[in-house]
């Protein structure tokens, strides 16, 4: 009893605070089990469906669909055509930075079959694999570059597909450097420029240079 004659309730705080912390733990436990979305109906890869008709759980895509970012409407620049025939042009300006590109892919690709001058003595040849055509027949050297861009893109007889390992604009570049090879192997000197014919000249007065008439190396 109190001092006034009221009774006074004992609170027991231990029991409290153990009722309110199993009370947070439950609704802690109920939002976490909560698994809808981990849950959910779905079927594995490549099982067999029993909801569609032909029991295919991975369906077609609809027809028309692209992948973002993989258009590749311009036969030109992806597929080397333009209206269904091997394109004559390139599809963008060759630069001296497009041949510096297309010379480092095209020795790193190209010339162990084609070697670096493009006259197919490569050192995989050169051990026995097919010998290819080399670039400075009259026939290559008249093949427009679309029919190179078929080469790498499809493969061409023994040659397989480089379409994995040499990306579009480096075909290009590839091709615009086995121009440049089939260039400097049959050009003239009506070909250089004005500017530079006297030196070209000079050199052919002279072809051992200064070094060999002094006994020093030109090397």
């Amino acid at each position: 009893m109190g001092i006034h004659g009221h009774r006074t309730t004992r609170v027991k705080r231990p029991r409290i605070t153990m009722i309110a912390a199993l009370a947070m733990l439950a609704s802690t436990a109920a939002v976490g089990c909560r698994q809808d979305m981990h849950d959910q109906p779905r079927y594995q890869p490549y099982r067999r469906s029993e909801f569609f008709l032909d029991q295919r759980q991975v369906r077609p895509l609809p027809e028309g669909t692209v992948a973002r970012g993989h258009l590749d409407a311009d036969d030109h620049l992806y597929r080397g055509l333009v209206d269904g025939a091997p394109a004559t042009t390139f599809p963008m300006p060759v630069t001296s930075a497009v041949l510096a590109r297309g010379r480092e892919r095209f020795n790193i690709y190209c010339s162990p079959c084609h070697d670096r001058t493009g006259s197919g003595e490569g050192m995989i040849v050169q051990r026995g694999y097919p010998q290819p055509t080399s670039f400075h027949e009259d026939r290559l050297r008249q093949a427009p570059p679309g029919y190179f861009y078929n080469a790498i893109l499809n493969g061409f007889g023994v040659m397989p597909s480089y379409a994995m390992q040499v990306p579009v604009n480096d075909r290009w570049a590839i091709i615009a450097y086995i121009r440049a090879l089939q260039f400097s192997q049959n050009a003239g000197l009506a070909d250089v420029p004005v500017a530079q014919r006297a030196a070209l000249d000079g050199h052919a007065a002279d072809p051992h240079g200064a070094g060999a008439k002094t006994g020093g190396s030109t090397h």
